[in-house]
C-alpha cells in the first residue's frame, strides 16, 4: 500500500510505494538546525519514492556531513523533507510530511548526547 506525503504548501508531493522503516529521531546539531528541533524520519528504498510534484524541490549539501549527504526541501514554504547519503539504497523522509494514517511508530533515538540544552531526549 502506497503512502503519500507533501510539504506544508503542497508544492512538493510524493508517494512511497514500498516498505517504510519505523521512525528514528535524530538529536544531532545539524538535524536540529535543519528541522528546528529534532529530525524525525522514516526511510524507504530510494526507488520506492516517487516525487510527483517537484517544481519547488531543492537540494543542498549537508554542510557538516562526513558522508557528503544532501537534504531536500521545499523552496516555496521551507519544509524539510528528505535526507540521503551517497551509496545508500534508502532515502530518509520526514515523518511529519507523511499523510496519516502512517502505521509507523517511533522506535529509536540517535545522537542523544548532542541534544539541545532546552529538552531531554525521550522526555
Amino acid at each position: 500500500m502506497a503512502v503519500t506525503g507533501r510539504c506544508l504548501c503542497g508544492a512538493v508531493r510524493f508517494e512511497v510505494d514500498g516498505p517504510l522503516r519505523d521512525v528514528v529521531v535524530c538529536h544531532c546539531g545539524e538535524c536540529r538546525r535543519w528541522a528546528g528541533h529534532v529530525w524525525a524520519s522514516t526511510s524507504a528504498p530510494r526507488d520506492a519514492l516517487l516525487v510527483s510534484e517537484q517544481s519547488a524541490l531543492r537540494w543542498i549539501d549537508s554542510p557538516e556531513s562526513e558522508t557528503h549527504a544532501r537534504r531536500g526541501f521545499c523552496s516555496d514554504c521551507g519544509s524539510s523533507l528528505f535526507w540521503e547519503a551517497p551509496g545508500r539504497d534508502t532515502i530518509s523522509i520526514a515523518a511529519g510530511a507523511l499523510d496519516p494514517p502512517t502505521g509507523l511508530r517511533t522506535t529509536r533515538e540517535i545522537y542523544t548526547e548532542f541534544a539541545g540544552d532546552y529538552y531531554r531526549p525521550g522526555g
